[in-house]
């Protein structure tokens, strides 16, 4: 059976500005304090990536307290939790419940643009998945990630669907818009859960306010 599970910043032990579930340790939180954090998490022990917005996917084939560089992990191993740390970037799930297999992928605008969604559903192919189905969890909206010009026809130019406009009218990625059309491509059934984390204070935003906490997405089969 597969489980998920997306949290808030709501619910945990730390002090402003990670009020108060940060589950991140590369922030500035007192370490301590983001373990029991984390303990708070009810999932199978969890694996955590050392994310850093490039292609890598690491195949995980059993338990380990080591922190993995990868921006996506994906396992066929039972009682093992793969996480995703975000405070606006795309926390993508995804799983094919029958043959076992699940994964998770940190997708920001470099990770898009490096097809790093794409990579992991090819892989979990390979393993056998052939009935991927997947989630985005809470992430920056296209009327939020407002950026300059020259970073807008970079991503435009491979993801057109990625166009959008802020709402002060300038240039704007919708990176939401974009992974759902690459993941339907590629023959994924996705769902989005339309939750802005810019706008609802529910959520930790690094683009709202730059030192802040980190929230996450947990998958796991038991």
């Amino acid at each position: 059976m597969m489980s998920h599970v997306f949290t808030t910043r709501r619910g945990g032990l730390s002090d402003f500005p990670f009020d108060s579930l940060n589950l991140a340790l590369h922030v500035g939180d007192d370490a301590l304090t983001v373990a029991k954090n984390r303990a708070l998490v009810q999932t199978p022990p969890a694996i955590f990536m050392n994310q850093v917005h490039g292609d890598t996917v690491v195949v995980i084939d059993g338990a380990t307290t080591l922190e993995i560089t990868a921006d996506a992990i994906i396992t066929q191993e039972r009682n093992i939790a793969l996480s995703v740390m975000v405070a606006d970037c795309i926390p993508l799930l995804l799983w094919d419940e029958k043959e076992g297999t699940v994964g998770a992928v940190h997708v920001g605008r470099r990770g898009l643009v490096h097809a790093i969604a794409a990579k992991t559903v090819l892989l979990m192919k390979e393993l056998g998945a052939g009935n991927l189905r997947g989630v985005m969890g809470p992430s920056i909206c296209g009327s939020c990630y407002e950026v300059g010009e020259d970073i807008f026809e970079e991503v435009v130019a491979t993801y057109p669907e990625a166009a959008s406009r802020s709402h002060s009218g300038k240039f704007a990625l919708d990176l939401p818009k974009a992974l759902e059309v690459e993941l339907i491509n590629h023959g994924v059934a996705i769902e989005r859960t339309n939750i802005c984390t810019c706008e609802d204070a529910n959520y930790f935003s690094y683009r709202r306010n730059a030192i802040t906490g980190r929230q996450a997405g947990f998958i796991w089969l038991t």
